[in-house]
This record gives structure tokens, sequence and C-alpha cells, in this order.
């Protein structure tokens, strides 16, 4: 394991405060039903089918809210966060070349990448930011991947990650914005399905919006995305007509802070 410091001659704001940068404007492939379906089958013995907890008594009165909840504990994934849907299904689904794979993250999606690849048996270089709690970053380096730490926040490792990988034989796995990792996300909304079936609607936290969009694709009734008041990057990208970087803060910021609301889920 390589903890590495990374510098890009000045290019990389260290004192930025807000999550702007390059977005990708191309359009991305929206994976189907077939493809989540696809995803399903080939992480059967990988992934955890996590159970749920419909809250009864005091829990539910105290929560405030009328009628039936329900909660999907995707805490008890491996990793313990749904993200290792989407990296392994990218890993299997997707020929992993001689030099690995590379991923930008904010903590969760790189841990995510580093366990698939090491299950993989395949190397692994995250890049992270800075601003990144030091647990995640430990959490990344336990799985065996290489660290490289960009001062900033996610779009500069975004950044600094495409940079390292251009030119290289490796597999860029992107944290939200990428068919495969969507799909990916997707057999959890196929799981809600099948475990809830009478439910009637899916609130679903959103931050680059990959999970809602998988969850939105895989889930059998309307699911409505949630985002932290100062992290609107959906909303911005629904206000803006498209996705836009959106500054961004608050205690989420780490975890659903990204540059801006994916192609993907936008679409």
């Amino acid at each position: 394991m390589l903890l590495e410091r990374v510098d890009l001659a000045g290019r990389l704001a260290t004192e930025r405060r807000n999550y702007g940068g390059p977005v990708n404007t191309e359009t991305c492939a929206v994976p189907g039903r077939a493809d989540l379906q696809a995803a399903a089958s080939r992480l059967q013995r990988l992934i955890r089918r996590t159970p749920v907890l419909e809250l009864t008594g005091p829990d539910l009165r105290d929560l405030g809210v009328p009628g039936r909840v329900v909660l999907k504990l995707e805490l008890l994934q491996h990793v313990g966060v749904f993200k290792a849907r989407g990296a392994m299904n990218t890993l299997l689904s997707t020929p992993v070349p001689a030099g690995g794979v590379v991923a930008a993250s904010g903590g969760n999606h790189g841990a995510a990448v580093a366990w698939a690849a090491r299950q993989a048996g395949v190397a692994a270089r995250i890049f992270v930011p800075a601003t990144s709690p030091q647990a995640k970053l430990e959490r990344i380096a336990s799985y065996g991947a290489e660290l490289a730490v960009v001062p900033g926040f996610y779009p500069d490792a975004l950044a600094a990650s495409q940079e390292w990988a251009a030119g290289r034989d490796v597999l860029q796995v992107h944290a939200y914005d990428q068919a495969s990792v969507v799909a990916g996300q997707g057999t959890l909304g196929l799981e809600i399905a099948e475990q809830v079936p009478d439910a009637s609607t899916v609130l679903v936290s959103c931050g680059g919006g990959g999970l809602y969009a998988g969850v939105a694709l895989g889930a059998a009734c309307p699911v409505l995305p949630v985002e932290p008041r100062l992290c609107p990057t959906l909303h911005a990208a629904i206000e803006h007509g498209g996705p836009i970087p959106a500054e961004v803060a608050g205690v989420a910021a780490d975890s659903m802070g990204a540059a801006a609301a994916g192609q993907i889920a936008y679409a």
C-alpha cells in the first residue's frame, strides 16, 4: 500500500470552498431493466441481500411520519455501504486491464472499489481529496489499495485520477455516472420490490445520483430523491435544465457533495 501526497503544481485549489469543476456533458448510457437483472445474477453470491426493518411503536411515533415506514438496512452491506454493488458489478461486467482499476472518491466509493478489486485479485489506485475523513482513508487502505491524496475536494480528486489514468492501461470506475455502477446499485431497487411489494414510495438519499438512478430503475413504485439542503446537486440540475456544478457544504458534503448530479440521474 502506498500513501502518496499529490501536488498538481498549484492547479488544484487547496482552499476552494465549493464542489465546482468540470462536468461530463457527453450523453451517458442509461442501463435498462435487463442490465439490472444481469447485475443481480452476477452479484448473487457476492453481495449481501440486506434485510428490511419496519418501524413500529415509539420508533415510528418519534419519527413523526404518518403511515408505514420500512428501512432498507444497507449499512449491513460489505464495506458498510451500497456502493459495493456498483463497484463489484463493474469489475465483473467489464474487462479489467493489466494495470487494474482507478477511482476518485470522497471515501465510500473508494472503499467499495478497493474491496471489489481485492476480491477480484486486481490492483486498485484510489484518489481522494484531502478533505476526506481519516477514518475513510484508513478503511480504503485496509483493503490494499494505493491511496493518492489530492489537495481540495472531490472534483480535484476526480480530475487527478483522470489525468493519471490517461495513457495507462487501467479501468476507471466512476462513483455514480457509469452504467455498470448504476446497474449494480439498481439491484437494491430490485430487492426492495421483492421485500416490500406493497411500498407506495421509496425515498433515496441523493448526492451524484447513482443510487437514486439505480433504485428508480429497479423499484416497482415511485422513487423520490432526497438531498441535504446544502448539497442540492440534482435540484440545481433540474432548475438549470441539466447537470451543473453546485456549491455544497455541511456535514454531509464529504459523502454526498458531488461536483454535480450525474447525467444518468438527470436523465
